[in-house]
């Protein structure tokens, strides 16, 4: 494999020194760049996701115009159920919409198998496209929504506020859903592994809506099977990263399920993780994406307040909270990442080279 130009990310994610913190930002590709809105102009989201020299076109601009030092790779976490059958519309307006929801056995047993290299060939083909056009200039992360993520979606049939359907299916059912979340997170293992075949560098799943679940249901209902996706993904040593947001509950065990990152989101004091984790992973975070509608002098505080927060040595990935809100300004963005590549170099002790 030929060595990375510029490799923080990867040796962080693996708490190896490091001369600064690394710094990317969940749903960089896209949303906040006017690039990136230029193209959206002239074709919908979901087609986007299908074309794979655009879709590597997207991943790239950030690194271009920003200067982080990770890609990753632009797609959604619900190809996967759209794969398996069923009718997706993105509408960014509305978010996901699923037109016939899965609401009872017979609705589960009429979704697909799927094969990732013959059902996704449009994610692993744009992976592997950018993993040529960033010629090793920094890291590709692949991605996939948690089972339970996935799940909320299917059964919901769009965001929701209160998971009414999902949580009473879980309630009601609960044999059903563990039926269906042991079956995604055997696609969801198949399709990391297929994406760090196709050249990815590391891969995240997110739970986003892991906290919605009480401690003990989120171990039964979430943890349990992102421990299966780990454990069954094909790899040599790139790194897992977990993030499931609001989960302040479960930092220790998301690492006994095999993170070797685990992203935090921004309700969470580094310092405090750092110790409860023991150092036994890297961690990935976390200033709330409404800081950078702040004023630069605030933004910069900000960093140097969370870098502060973790203290000294490797193993931090500088991130965002959450994703990356649409309407940020791209200049508040570029200071942001400015400040903490200037900021971090005094908390670790690598004599620096040739990366900015």
């Amino acid at each position: 494999m030929t060595k990375l130009k510029n490799d923080l990310f990867i040796k962080a994610c693996k708490r190896q020194p490091v001369e600064r913190t690394p710094v990317w930002m969940m749903r960089q590709a896209g949303r906040f760049l006017p690039e990136y809105r230029a193209i959206r102009e002239k074709i919908d989201f979901l087609t986007l996701c299908k074309t794979p020299e655009l879709a590597s076109e997207v991943t790239i601009q950030p690194v271009d115009i920003v200067g982080v030092d990770a890609a990753i790779i632009f797609s959604d976490i619900l190809v996967i159920p759209e794969a398996m059958g069923m009718n997706l519309e993105l509408i960014e307006s509305k978010g996901p919409v699923f037109e016939k929801p899965i609401r009872s056995e017979a609705d589960f047993y009429e979704l697909n198998n799927i094969e990732p290299f013959t059902d996704l060939k449009f994610v692993l083909d744009a992976v592997s496209l950018t993993k040529k056009e960033l010629n090793n200039r920094v890291p590709l992360i692949g991605f996939s929504g948690s089972p339970w993520t996935l799940l909320t979606y299917m059964v919901e049939g769009r965001s929701s506020k209160n998971f009414l359907n999902v949580k009473s299916m879980l309630y009601n059912n609960p044999k059903l859903v563990h039926t269906i979340l042991d079956k995604l997170a055997s696609v969801v293992a198949d399709y990391l592994s297929a994406k760090l075949e196709a050249g990815a560098d590391a891969v995240q799943i997110f739970d986003t809506w892991g906290g919605v679940l009480s401690q003990k249901d989120f171990k039964e209902f979430s943890l349990n099977y992102i421990a299966k996706i780990i454990a069954n993904i094909k790899r040599d040593d790139q790194p897992v990263i977990v993030f499931a947001k609001g989960v302040h509950h479960s930092l220790k065990e998301i690492v006994k399920a095999g993170a070797d990152v685990v992203g935090l989101d921004w309700t969470m004091e580094l310092n405090k993780a750092r110790s409860e984790m023991n150092d036994k992973a890297a961690i990935q975070g976390n200033m709330d994406p409404t800081m950078l509608f702040a004023n630069n002098k605030v933004i910069k505080e900000e960093v140097k307040r969370i870098l502060n927060s973790y203290g000294n040595g490797s193993g931090h990935i500088f991130n965002l909270g959450h994703g990356i809100l649409p309407t940020t300004d791209p200049d508040k963005v570029k200071a942001f990442v400015n400040y903490v590549k200037e900021e971090s170099v005094k908390y670790h002790f690598v004599q620096p080279h040739t990366i900015r």
